[in-house]
């Protein structure tokens, strides 16, 4: 497996929606972890082109990240309310707001270019793919895996034939993984690694709320093989992250998750957007995504923190603006010191 050939047990999260770039991931992959490109909201032929340019710039393994389509459209009625709602926010930023629509992200032709490309991994998320999709990437040799956010769904990709299972904590920043777009169980990341690991021995990679060391060291004592982390590379200077985003992610200002900006929950930090949103929100993803989208690029231009998507897990306050492969190095060396710690600890009876 790919884990077994890692120098440190560090996974990039993909980023989706800007912060990922290839600088990024090539950082990540040459210090020793694993970089990931996001497939999420680009073409097949951007894709191809992120795999080209990683492919030329290190020979380290990698992964690509993909969205697996929504099972169902949403009913217009279901968003017609709300979209008329916000209509005074774009006419207060001088936007039209987007049209909305299900859209399937390209995803026959993403399976396409990856196949062709034969990427070392290939994760996936807000679903599972078909046991005969998992089964033609394993062919060409990728390793598939499959995000998922509680023991029933990591049974399903199981079943499905997956290599490894990423699981995703209620702490984590950005989209919630699930395979639904509606409401479901959250687990904290320590309960749904204990569950699964329980009930499966495929490798396990942690996510959500993993900003230090300590907190990489205490994902492996539960049964991880790696850990998968985000919000602490988000401020680097490798990373596509806006100026706007940059400056929130550095305060201590709350999370919540919300449907507020895409119909889909996410963990966000708290901003007005939120706050007078959040509540009359209704689960249609990806099309209120699509009617948001001109104005969270209009905020993100101009500035305007209460208007734009500030993705960020819990512990967003923990990051640094330290380049990439710095702080990957970082937590490893701070997670061997700790588990040392609690080796000592285990052995001198707490003393």
């Amino acid at each position: 497996m790919i884990l077994d050939t890692l120098q440190i047990p560090i996974v990039l999260a993909p980023l989706a929606g800007g912060p990922a770039t290839v600088d990024l991931a090539v950082a990540v992959s040459d210090a020793g972890g694993l970089g990931f490109l996001a497939a999420g909201y680009r073409s097949a032929a951007d894709v191809a082109e992120q795999v080209r340019g990683f492919r030329a710039r290190s020979d380290k393994p990698f992964g690509v990240n993909v969205f697996a389509p929504p099972a169902t459209a949403a009913e217009p009625g279901v968003y017609a309310s709300y979209v008329e709602r916000l209509q005074h926010e774009a006419r207060r930023a001088g936007v039209r707001l987007g049209e909305p629509r299900p859209d399937d992200d390209d995803w026959e032709a993403k399976l396409a270019v990856l196949s062709e490309l034969a990427v070392p991994v290939v994760s996936f998320v807000f679903g599972c793919p078909a046991a005969d999709v998992v089964a033609a990437l394993r062919a060409r040799g990728s390793e598939v895996w499959v995000t998922v956010t509680s023991p029933a769904e990591a049974r399903h990709a199981e079943d499905a034939g997956a290599d490894a299972l990423v699981l995703q904590g209620y702490e984590a920043g950005g989209h919630r993984a699930s395979f639904s777009v509606g409401d479901e169980s959250a687990y904290g990341l320590l309960a749904l690694l204990q569950l699964v690991a329980a009930q499966t021995d495929l490798p396990l990679i942690a996510t959500g709320g993993i900003a230090t060391g300590r907190g990489v060291a205490a994902a492996l004592a539960a049964g991880a093989r790696a850990v998968q982390i985000g919000t602490a590379f988000l401020r680097c200077p490798e990373a596509g992250t806006s100026a706007v985003h940059r400056a929130a992610l550095a305060t201590a200002a709350p999370t919540a998750l919300t449907r507020a900006f895409t119909g889909k929950s996410a963990r966000a930090i708290i901003n007005r957007f939120v706050r007078e949103y959040g509540d009359a929100a209704p689960s249609a993803y990806p099309e209120l995504h699509y009617v948001t989208a001109p104005l969270r690029q209009a905020a993100r231009a101009s500035g305007d923190s209460d208007t734009v998507n500030l993705w960020a897990g819990q512990t967003h306050e923990l990051g640094s603006d330290d380049p990439a492969a710095v702080v990957a190095r970082r937590l490893a060396d701070e997670a061997r010191i700790a588990l040392r710690r609690a080796n000592d600890l285990l052995a001198n009876g707490g003393r």
